[in-house]
């Protein structure tokens, strides 16, 4: 649990965020990001920008976590912007949070950000260009079926830009990279956009595995009990389709999987909890990659009590 004085207290005397931009809570899922920054936006006068890459759509509630209920009277952007089926990426992100941005700006608020999806944090920091680079699906169906070394010797036989970091451990990352090295070769004289880069503070929650994993299950139980299959079968009956469920991920795909027979309810509830560890444990991966890479982030001792202010807890 937090004591949202001592939160206050610390960006007040150890960080520069009055002075800066936004204010970044990040943490893995479970963690509490939203009742945290809904507090501190209570205290600031500001606003809530969603980094989720799947709390854009309409429709998708139960699932994606967006417990709409906690914002209480604080207005949030990029939320239910989007109709299921409909494909986002971080292009469309780092141009809707622009605008979104400008508009809190303009009532004379602070910005808060708050998610989990470390990708699209990481973009407001840093100047990516090569984010806006299309994806490649025939070029990416080619280089799915060969190894991480022959990816590798492909990349090392190109001739990558300065300053375009690739990840040489992940077999997705070194596709991505292929796709975009290929379009600059067959696009040399296309100028990419360049997105604004934002001054923030960013602040961290933590838990302990012990305590994360204890919250991951018993967040997973309740979301069942809400009616969260009814709700995928709810999206399959407008349109939705059960590959399109699939490409959300988590809690979508194994649900279809469930819809389709492929799996057994005990099955499904098992292989979906450990899936969401795993995805807690990956934002984790993440986001220390985020501080290797110069990115101060203030994380949080989540022993601090008090009785004298509200406390957040998921």
């Amino acid at each position: 649990m937090i004591n949202i004085q001592s939160v206050v207290n610390y960006l007040q005397t150890e960080t520069a965020f009055l002075s800066e931009d936004i204010l970044i809570v990040l943490g893995p899922t479970a963690s509490g990001k939203t009742k945290l920054a809904v507090a501190l936006a209570q205290i600031f006068d500001a606003e809530i920008i969603s980094a989720d890459s799947r709390q854009v759509y309409r429709g998708m509630d139960i699932g994606t976590g967006k417990d709409l209920q906690e914002y209480q009277d604080i207005p949030y952007h990029l939320i239910d912007i989007l109709n299921p089926g409909d494909r986002y990426n971080i292009s469309a992100f780092l141009q809707d949070f622009e605008e979104a941005f400008h508009v809190i700006k303009r009532r004379g608020k602070k910005a808060i950000v708050c998610g989990g999806t470390g990708f699209y944090i990481q973009a407001l920091l840093e100047s990516r260009p090569y984010m806006y680079i299309p994806v490649n699906d025939d070029l990416r169906s080619t280089l799915e079926s060969k190894s991480k070394e022959e990816l590798i010797e492909m990349v090392l036989s190109k001739s990558p830009p300065a300053g375009y970091a690739i990840d040489f451990n992940s077999k997705k990352r070194l596709i991505r990279a292929l796709e975009v090295l290929f379009w600059l070769a067959d696009n040399p004289s296309d100028i990419l956009p360049v997105a604004p880069v934002y001054k923030a503070t960013i602040i961290g929650l933590n838990p302990t595995v012990e305590v994360r994993r204890e919250r991951i299950s018993m967040r997973l139980a309740v979301r069942l009990e809400s009616g969260m299959i009814e709700e995928v079968k709810s999206l399959l009956c407008n349109g939705v389709t059960y590959e399109e469920l699939e490409y959300y991920g988590l809690e979508y795909k194994y649900i279809a999987y469930f819809l389709q027979g492929k799996m057994s309810y005990a099955d499904f509830v098992i292989k979906l909890e450990t899936e969401i560890h795993r995805y807690a444990k990956r934002q984790m991966t993440y986001f220390r990659k985020i501080e290797r890479d110069g990115t101060k982030i203030h994380w949080l001792d989540l022993g601090l009590t008090s009785s004298l202010f509200p406390e957040v807890s998921d």
